[in-house]
Order: structure tokens, then sequence, then C-alpha cells
């Protein structure tokens, strides 16, 4: 009885491996990063540290996922996505926190976040799922009604967020906002997706469920029973949130490294908020991928066009306000070739979600999109 006992515990001090890593290098680094950090001419010993210290979070990422896919399959759709959703944003806003509050002199690192989020889902993984569920499954179905109540949202804010602040004329900055002009907007764009949250949680959740209710049938006993490993709700969503503490506290060490990195090499700044997105979305990524290649689409777009709705629903008001708190200047308005990346993006998007099924040719688009936005990272 005994050994049943340990063997178990085992099996779960081994699953919350993430957990584990992450604490012990954050304890690691609290104690001696400032050292290690202090010297950016040791190239050697800065990669292995940006190494490692890449590896903990991305770990720790991926034991937020699990845990977040777990509460996914015992509250069904969509709440399973939203709660992956939202804490893939909370990541991502803790990075770009630890970045400006560090004091990176480059004021446009947030838009930079945020504008990748938008093309990494919207244009790389959107195309990918589609592509490859193309392929598998020729045509795929989804909700109509929901991937529009996200394009009915993501529209607005994001030319608001992203392209209207290159035409106000209240402060000498161009692509910034004044104190009021912040405030209000930001009031308005949490408002409205708290409106969203409620159609889709409560009054039309059907929308963002799969057309068929494909898997509805599926009880969360049958799931937990069929897995092995599922626990409770309260203890997925406890375990999900110690998992974040080590990505929290290790974003401030890889702000120091990512901006010395940026002055180091002189590559351009965009690259590094590319960089802070691939690595919060990579999780997610995958899981939206899994869900197109085993013909659920509907969740695949739930993830895709939720996490860029998140982000400028959620991101670019927090960003505002911190950047108020601490007198630092936010670039938002985007550069003139990204402005008409972006209107692509949206308008192909629209043509892509018109109907209620779709087929490699959308995804070979979302591709294209994406393969422009990268070519214009190194060579605007």
């Amino acid at each position: 009885m005994l050994q049943v006992g340990r063997q178990h515990w085992e099996r779960r001090v081994r699953r919350e491996t993430p957990l584990v890593v992450g604490t012990a290098t954050l304890l690691l680094f609290f104690v001696f990063g400032n050292a290690w950090l202090a010297d950016p001419t040791q190239m050697a010993e800065r990669g292995v540290l940006f190494v490692w210290l890449l590896a903990a979070i991305a770990l720790c990422i991926f034991g937020v996922v699990r845990h977040a896919d777990a509460l996914a399959e015992l509250l069904g759709e969509p709440l399973g996505t939203l709660i992956l959703t939202l804490a893939v944003i909370l990541i991502e806003i803790s990075l770009i926190a630890a970045v400006m509050i560090e004091g990176v002199t480059d004021p446009t690192l947030a838009r930079d976040t945020m504008f990748a989020v938008i093309m990494i889902m919207m244009n790389g993984m959107v195309g990918l799922c589609l592509l490859s569920g193309g392929l598998l499954h020729v045509q795929q179905e989804y909700n109509l009604e929901g991937a529009r109540a996200y394009l009915a949202v993501l529209i607005p804010l994001s030319a608001i967020a992203l392209i209207l602040p290159n035409r106000t004329v209240s402060t000498s900055l161009q692509g910034t906002l004044n104190f009021w002009q912040a405030t209000l907007f930001s009031i308005a764009t949490l408002v409205l997706y708290a409106i969203f949250l409620g159609l889709q949680t409560m009054r039309h959740r059907g929308f963002f469920q799969e057309p068929d209710n494909g898997g509805a049938g599926e009880s969360a006993d049958a799931l937990s029973d069929a897995d092995g490993q599922r626990q409770s709700i309260a203890t997925h969503a406890v375990l999900l949130l110690l998992t974040m503490v080590p990505v929290v506290g290790l974003a401030e060490y890889l702000a120091v490294m990512i901006e010395q990195g940026i002055h180091t090499f002189d590559v351009p700044t965009s690259v590094g908020g590319t960089l802070i997105a691939a690595l919060i979305l990579a999780p997610e990524s995958i899981t939206a991928m899994k869900a197109a290649l085993g013909n659920k689409l509907q969740r695949s777009i739930n993830l895709c066009l939720g996490s860029a709705l998140s982000t400028v629903a959620l991101t670019v008001p927090l960003v505002l306000m911190i950047g108020l708190a601490i007198g630092q200047s936010v670039t938002l308005g985007l550069e003139d070739e990204n402005i008409l990346l972006l209107a692509l993006t949206l308008m192909v998007s629209v043509l892509t979600f018109g109907g209620t099924r779709t087929n490699v040719l959308h995804g070979a688009v979302h591709l294209l999109l994406f393969f422009t936005y990268v070519v214009l990272i190194f060579n605007p």
C-alpha cells in the first residue's frame, strides 16, 4: 500500500516538472541573476543563460497549457479555450510589463509584440490549421456565427488601437495617445470585450461550439477516466496559477537579456516583440494545430481568433495604464506597411470566415500574408 502511494506521488511530481524546474530557476536567478547579467560582453555565458532562461519559461508555459487543457476538458467549450487564451494573455502581459518596467528604451516593443500576436495567430496559425486540415479532411466546417462575432469585435478594436493613434494630433509623438484618450479608449475596449465574453460564455454559448456538437457527448468523467491524469477543477486551477508564477518572475530577467541583445547585435527592434509573441504562443499554436488535424476546426478558430482579440482587448489597455503609471510613452500606431498588412489580414479573414466551410486555398492565402510579415521584419 505504501509502495503504491509513493508511486502515485512520484508520478504527480513528474507531471509537475515544469513547476519544479521553473521555481528552481526563479530562485537561482533571484539570488545570482543580477551578477550573471551584469556583464553583457560575456557572449558565451550570456548565450547559455539565455537558452536556460528561455527553456525554463517555455517549459512552464507548456505546464500552464496542460492544466488549461485539463480545465477545457472538464468544463467544455467555449470555457476551455477561453481559460487557455486568458492564461496565455496573462503571460504576455506579464512579459510586456516586465520589459516596460525594466526600462527598455524602445517605446514600440509592446506594439510590436501585439502586432506579432495578430500576425502569428490570424495568418501563421490560421493558415497552417486551414491548410493542414484541408489537406487531411478536404473541407472543414465551423460555426459561422462564432467566427463573425470574433471579427465583429476584432476589426474595430484593431483599427482603434493600432491605426487611429497615427491620426491623432493631441500629442507631439506620432502613434501615441494622451492621458484622456488612453483612459477613455481603454475603458471602452474593456467594456466591449466584457460584452463579448458575456455573449461567448452565456447568452450565445452555442456560437462557439462545434456545429455538430462534436465531442459534446463526451463527459468530463469519461475524459478523466481515459486520461488517468485528470484531477479536480480546483486542483488544476491552483496548479495553473502556481506554474505561472515562475513565468512572471523570470520575465524581468528575460526583458534585460532581450534589451541587451537588441543593442548588442543591432537587430531590428521588432524582433524582440516577435520573439516574445512566438514564445508565449507556441503551446497554444500546437493545441490549435492538433484540433485542426482532429477535424475540430471550431476549437482552432476559438484559439486563433480568441488570442488575437484578447491581445487587443486586454493587452492594449493594460499597457497604456502601465505606461501612464510609470511615465513611459507607449507607441501604438503602426508603420504604413504594417497598416496595409493589418488591413489585408482583416479583409481576408472576413472572406475566409464568410461561409461555413474552409479549404486549403484559404490557408495558403493566410500563409502568404504571414510570409510577407516575416520578410518585412528583416527587410522593411
